[in-house]
């Protein structure tokens, strides 16, 4: 009697690495990737210090280490740290 989980773990082994689908990634969180028509938006701390800041839908940690810094925020954050002092939307990096 064959186990389902081996045979699909024999099934993965077998396909070559060209063929699997490349990985999605981002630059602050691998796993809360948007999809093309939700791109990310951008932040700029506009406070003193630094600032972190963990968007409460992703998860993702956004890290504004100095006045001006910038970060690529999930559209799913955005009302969110829009409602944060000292950081405004703009348009890119």
């Amino acid at each position: 009697m064959r186990s389902c989980c081996g045979q699909q773990r024999q099934e993965f082994r077998g396909t070559p690495p060209a063929a699997r689908p490349p990985a999605i990634t981002s630059p602050t969180h691998p796993t809360h990737q948007p999809s093309a028509r939700h791109a990310y938006v951008f932040f700029e701390y506009t406070g003193n210090t630094g600032l972190t800041v963990v968007g409460p839908v992703s998860g993702q940690r956004y890290r504004f280490d100095a006045p001006g810094a910038r970060q690529a925020v999930h559209p799913a954050d955005k009302p969110s740290l829009a409602a944060v002092p000292n950081l405004r939307r703009v348009l890119g990096p």
